[in-house]
């Protein structure tokens, strides 16, 4: 099975999507890989804040920020390699990185019905930011 990893810039929490100022392409990263991952997709995302140590043990990602910086993420890699850096991945892209198809990528599991944020649109119960 394909893995799609992303590697984010530090945030204020785990998703990004926390705070009163919400940044839209954070909102549909989000979305767009929670629907993946219902699909069964191995598709994670590491915030450089609250996960260092991803950072420091794949070795792409290390020598992507020996050159690039913090700067330089978001960075995603599918099996081990980068295949994009500098912004997220659209839907369709991430699709395309997990092998899907189109048939495939518009099933909707069960009981799916789209993005819920936890309160007023904190990462949880006690916010986070």
């Amino acid at each position: 099975m394909t893995t799609i990893r992303v590697f984010e810039p530090a945030l204020c929490c785990s998703t990004g999507v926390c705070g009163p100022d919400l940044d839209d392409r954070l909102v549909s990263f989000t979305a767009d890989l929670d629907h993946l991952k219902a699909l069964g997709v191995d598709i994670e995302r590491h915030n450089l804040a609250n996960d260092p140590m991803a950072f420091a043990t794949a070795a792409p990602v290390r020598d992507f920020l020996q050159v690039a910086g913090s700067e330089g993420l978001p960075l995603t890699l599918v099996d081990g390699v980068t295949v994009m850096t500098g912004g997220y991945p659209a839907r369709d892209q991430l699709r395309r990185f997990a092998g899907l198809d189109d048939d495939a990528a518009r099933v909707v599991p069960p009981g799916v019905t789209g993005l819920t944020l936890a309160g007023d649109a904190s990462c949880g119960p006690d916010g986070c930011c």
